[in-house]
């Protein structure tokens, strides 16, 4: 967030004291001030124009704000506005008390010309709203509500419909607005250039925006951008992944409290991702045969991982655990978990059941604004992460660790042990084995090097 400076604060709070604003809403123009000068700073926008206040208010009701919020903000940008036209006047004023009858005259001129401007543009904004002019300005704001319903038609992850969007908005704020029909190839090339040469983006990241790119220009804007050449791509780099040995793993199991504990020994013990993990409910648990079931991983793939049989006790344990947070909840009256796609529809009854819940239940209940009923959540994946990194340093480890560490560890430690390769695909929900030989490289090679034929064996 962008720290505004002393000066701007303080005279732009002397500002509002003369215009008579009650001193508990000049706290909310100074906070709204420091939003819009960090949206001014992100997306290259005039602090001073019509053209930045129109974008800031269309973020903020992306952003879900109330009508009441935005138009605080509104009111408080305009203050702003208006305080900085107050000081180019003053500077342009002469600092001795004589003034000239020509000057005073000036003066007038430059205020009134100043103040038709105002009036003029002031009315150009409900004009450009309602014309949408070919040049720029325009909000895409019907395209980013296609883009969203496309994606949901699609059945993409929430975190898929965050990425296109951001580098989708990331891409209008560049392009400064202009109209999507007028959107060519080398407006894609030329961001994609920007990303590389001017902000050095990984190869992933600038990979990430490309596909947001072509995926809203073949879905929504209903056509394709062709070959984009000349591009300049940031350079891929051969990734190795961190593996942990099993003595500095214990020194985590040592270092972590629970209910973290049982999360990361499911992450190492069954090569979970963390959303996976956080995402199981209690029907995937099979203690009888020692199966976990994964609903739903990434790419909307379903796989079955052996249990570890040390964990049996402290899952029966959560599962108790469960049970009883859910039968205060049902106490309550609550509305149940939250549950995928329409099944809710289908099933009214299924979101209250047991089998249901989640198996790592989130701390509170959420409140869906929509309905305003009180369900339940799984646990947020940044307090795994928070008590990870916790646990990381008092344990005084030299490597950078991650919750996907001991997914990396489990896949390594597993061919260390001579499992074949296809094996540790199909536990890890790899389509390609290729994505699964990555680990060759973080195992330690145990064969003969020199070169000998099997005749002289």
């Amino acid at each position: 967030m962008l720290v505004v400076s002393t000066e701007v604060k303080t005279g732009f709070a002397e500002f509002l004291v003369k215009k008579g604003i009650a001193q508990k809403y000049i706290y909310k123009c100074q906070k709204y001030l420091r939003y819009y000068l960090d949206f001014c700073q992100k997306y290259r926008r005039g602090s001073g124009t019509l053209h930045g206040l129109e974008g800031f208010l269309l973020k903020l009701a992306e952003k879900k704000q109330d009508v009441a919020a935005r138009k605080e903000a509104q009111r408080a940008v305009q203050l702003y506005q208006e305080y900085l036209t107050l000081g180019k006047r003053d500077s342009k004023r002469p600092k001795n008390d004589e003034v000239t009858d020509k000057k005073v005259n000036t003066d007038k001129h430059i205020a009134k010309k100043d103040h038709n401007r105002d009036k003029v543009s002031s009315t150009s904004v409900t004009k450009s709203a309602q014309l949408a002019p070919n040049k720029s300005g325009s909000s895409w704001k019907s395209e980013f509500a296609e883009l969203e319903n496309t994606i949901r038609m699609r059945h993409y992850s929430d975190k898929t419909l965050r990425s296109y969007r951001k580098y989708v908005r990331d891409f209008q704020a560049y392009t400064q607005s202009p109209q999507p029909d007028s959107l060519t190839a080398e407006h894609v090339k030329n961001y994609l250039t920007h990303m590389a040469v001017k902000k050095k983006v990984s190869a992933s990241t600038q990979n990430l925006a490309f596909n947001s790119l072509l995926f809203f220009f073949r879905h929504v804007l209903g056509r394709e951008f062709g070959t984009i050449d000349g591009v300049v791509r940031a350079k891929k780099t051969a990734y190795i992944p961190v593996v942990l040995s099993r003595a500095e793993i214990d020194k985590i199991f040592n270092a972590i409290d629970e209910p973290y504990l049982l999360i990361v020994k499911l992450l190492y013990g069954c090569g979970l991702r963390l959303f996976e993990c956080l995402s199981l409910r209690v029907n995937c648990l099979n203690l009888e045969e020692g199966i976990l079931t994964v609903h739903n991983g990434k790419g909307k793939k379903d796989r079955t991982v052996p249990l570890p049989k040390s964990l049996h006790g402290e899952l029966r344990e959560q599962l108790e655990a469960v049970h009883v947070l859910h039968s205060k909840d049902v106490a309550r009256g609550y509305d149940g978990v939250f549950l995928f796609d329409a099944y809710e529809r289908k099933s009214k009854s299924a979101s209250r059941q047991f089998i249901w819940q989640w198996l790592f239940p989130a701390y509170k209940l959420s409140k869906v604004k929509e309905t305003r009923e009180m369900k339940r959540f799984h646990l947020h994946e940044t307090h795994v992460q928070k008590a990870l990194r916790r646990a990381v340093e008092k344990a005084c480890l030299t490597k950078r660790v991650t919750a996907h560490t001991f997914r990396h560890s489990f896949a390594s430690h597993l061919l260390q042990a001579n499992y074949d390769i296809r094996t540790i695909q199909e536990l890890l929900g790899h389509s390609d084995v290729r994505t699964t030989m990555i680990y060759t490289h973080t195992v330690k090679s145990t064969t003969k090097k020199e070169a000998k034929s099997p005749l002289d064996f």
